[in-house]
């Protein structure tokens, strides 16, 4: 089994990235954690790899996945797996399907919560075979303390904590490429900082 993430072996899993719990990320800019996750599904869409999306009682405070992935990834948007307060979306049977019908067994995370959301699944996904990388810029906590304790468990279980910018090179693999030049214009115009003249 390939430890390379590419566009053929790869799903990617964003979790709870829900309008209200996106509020309880204060370790990190919440603006940027929300870029970073739209970023990570516009990859997704511009590679054709596939995506579970799932959310948790968006009917209560949580609230609605955020409405532009539905703009980027309207499939994905559409069968979402909507749970209703499984904590571990792992332990979801509907959402394990779903991961498992995508065929990947390397698996890009996001959660919007690092310590509540993320943590549980990357490291029963790892668990069970498969290769996890969790992207942290696109995955935050209320409190740096439970945010550390979190990337500790997981580096511990063998999850492989990433960045947005990161794995997008990785998947992209060339520049030169067709698709590596949509990527390569994604990083500089919604991911990386601006470069002046």
């Amino acid at each position: 089994m390939s430890k390379l993430f590419t566009p053929e072996n790869s799903a990617l899993l964003l979790i709870d990235h829900q309008v209200g719990t996106m509020q309880l990320i204060k370790n990190i800019d919440v603006a940027q954690a929300k870029r970073m996750s739209l970023a990570l599904a516009k990859a997704a869409s511009i590679l054709g790899i596939p995506t579970v999306l799932t959310s948790s009682q968006e009917e209560r405070l949580q609230g609605p996945l955020l409405p532009e992935l539905q703009e980027i990834l309207p499939d994905a948007f559409e069968r979402r797996v909507k749970r209703e307060g499984i904590v571990n979306a792992w332990t979801d049977a509907n959402f394990k399907k779903a991961v498992e019908a995508t065929g990947r067994k390397n698996l890009i995370m996001a959660g919007v919560t690092t310590d509540v959301c993320l943590v549980f699944p990357a490291i029963d996904a790892v668990g069970e075979g498969y290769n996890v990388q969790a992207v942290m810029d696109a995955s935050g906590s209320p409190y740096e303390l439970s945010e550390d304790m979190s990337r500790r468990r997981m580096q511990d279980a063998g999850v492989v904590l990433t960045a947005t910018n990161t794995v997008i090179a990785e998947l992209a693999q060339n520049w030169g490429t067709e698709n590596g030049q949509k990527l390569i214009q994604l990083l500089f115009t919604e991911v990386l900082p601006p470069i002046s003249a």
